[in-house]
């Protein structure tokens, strides 16, 4: 004796809620049923799946004149939901009021507050008021008795709240983050990203859309995607934390450029880009790195990271039996350091695909989440045209990793020292003014005297010239499922009927 309104079918887990409801007498095809006697409702708030991984909270009615029965499914569906033992129940929100276009607070409260409330999550909300204001609070709150931290704004918001967490975790475990060689305590309290910046290639990158209301939802039924995080050391001191693009060279450049025009907004990205394009620096140095062999995938095979990822999954199966083996501390001895010297236009390594609406693949397509290890892309020295062959690449459909002067690795940990640093000179003003004139020969265009790059650390600048990386297998988790398959019937997902699974 129930009638639905539309015919869908969702499982269990993207159910949102269910809700006791005063029945709508307006509502039509009910006539006859009026008349026997009163009704009695419930609303199911569920997952609706729409094009290019967008979800939306939907809802349907049900009604029923027997006021047990309806009694009954509510009482039994809550129960269901009851023990969804994944979803958080109470979250601790950093909001970045002045990051992107100023929008976090609007978005937060207009858009996922709602959610939350509906799905009766309680929240403790902090507006952020200056910078690292969500890190250093991360260090004195009560984190354990919250199920999730969730960050609203760009992808500098979240850096901020992973450097916040795994910091927090390691110094309640005892654990010395300037000591490269560390084996870190995984971080078991999920971060959720609501995209609120002016760049979200993080949320991209694990959810498939910059979303806040889809990024709300994955929070609510309480998805879980493991990330590797890498760190960056200088002379047996720690820097940072990356999980997306690590970039000295080209990228490195654009950012140092683009930060002195924050005034440009977005558009500064732009204007940076085609700058440091055209000045064509190219940077010399060493590269030492120790291959991933405990991967099952190639950077340049066709295996993109997905939903439930084979790959993810038994390089971590991998890693944990070779930790048994050697303990948890790193055998580096056993493994040989293989080394690069050259004249490299960019340098990059990458945790992640590092995909975004202009680059819909991606720096290394075959790049994934939760592996153990990072794509390191050398490009070396080449004309200004075979570099934006390189860059067009980037935009389109093709392969990504295929042109002669672009090589890529699949690594464990590298080091990198520029020919600056491996120089031993102590006055950095001096050595740029000896190796000038050098500079400007090969380059006769421009009169500049950069001889070091700065490294890009997911779109945060990065002074060193001499730099220790290492990949820490699925040391964050998020609340977020990878990017799932698509399906040609992605948009009329909800078919058949909701009760066949009730």
């Amino acid at each position: 004796s129930c009638v639905h309104t539309e015919n869908c079918s969702v499982p269990i887990s993207e159910i949102i809620a269910v809700e006791e409801t005063e029945f709508n007498k307006k509502q039509r095809n009910i006539g006859r049923w009026q008349k026997m006697a009163k009704l009695h409702a419930f609303t199911v708030y569920y997952v609706k799946k729409a094009r290019n991984h967008r979800w939306r909270c939907s809802d349907v009615t049900f009604w029923s004149v027997d006021e047990h029965l309806c009694n009954q499914w509510t009482q039994a569906l809550k129960e269901l939901l009851e023990m969804q033992k994944s979803r958080p129940k109470q979250l601790l929100v950093y909001i970045n009021p002045y990051g992107g276009k100023r929008q976090g607070k609007r978005i937060y409260e207009q858009k996922v507050a709602p959610l939350f409330s509906l799905a009766s999550v309680s929240t403790d909300v902090v507006i952020t008021e200056h910078a690292n204001h969500a890190k250093d609070n991360l260090f004195e709150v009560n984190i354990y008795k919250y199920d999730g931290v969730v960050c609203v704004g760009g992808d500098g918001m979240f850096s901020e709240v992973m450097h916040g967490l795994i910091g927090r975790m390691q110094k309640d475990s005892g654990i010395d983050q300037n000591n490269p060689k560390a084996s870190l305590v995984q971080c078991n309290i999920r971060i959720g990203i609501i995209p609120a910046g002016s760049t979200d290639c993080i949320c991209y990158s694990t959810v498939g859309i910059s979303d806040p209301v889809t990024s709300a939802l994955h929070i609510i039924v309480g998805d879980c995607q493991p990330l590797d995080v890498s760190s960056v050391h200088h002379n047996n001191t720690f820097l940072k934390y990356s999980v997306s693009l690590l970039g000295y060279g080209f990228y490195g450049d654009i950012l140092k450029d683009s930060e002195k025009k924050r005034w440009m907004g977005p558009m500064r990205y732009d204007y940076s880009g085609f700058k440091t394009f055209l000045s064509h620096h190219y940077y010399e140095g060493t590269i030492a790195y120790q291959p991933a062999k405990h991967t099952h995938g190639s950077p340049r095979d066709k295996e993109s990271c997905r939903t439930g990822c084979y790959i993810c999954k038994q390089s971590e199966k991998e890693l944990a039996e070779q930790n048994k083996e050697h303990g948890l501390k790193h055998e580096e001895g056993e493994e040989e350091w293989k080394v690069i010297k050259g004249k490299f236009l960019a340098i990059n390594a990458v945790s992640m695909s590092c995909a975004c609406p202009r680059s819909p693949k991606g720096l290394s397509p075959a790049a994934h989440l939760a592996d153990g290890s990072a794509d390191l892309i050398l490009v070396r020295k080449c004309s200004r045209f075979d570099f934006l062959r390189y860059l067009v690449r980037h935009t389109n459909q093709d392969d990504q990793v295929c042109i002669p002067f672009d090589n890529i690795y699949r690594v464990k940990c590298f080091q990198f020292a520029s020919k600056l640093s491996e120089d031993n000179e102590s006055n950095v003003i001096d050595i740029g003014k000896k190796r000038f004139g050098q500079f400007c020969r090969d380059h006769p265009a421009c009169c500049c005297n950069i001889v070091n790059s700065t490294w890009n650390c997911d779109g945060e600048t990065l002074d060193s010239s001499a730099v220790e990386v290492r990949v820490h297998c699925q040391l964050l988790k998020l609340f977020a499922r990878g990017i799932e398959e698509d399906s040609k019937d992605e948009a009329a997902h909800s078919q058949s009927s909701i009760e066949q699974l009730l």
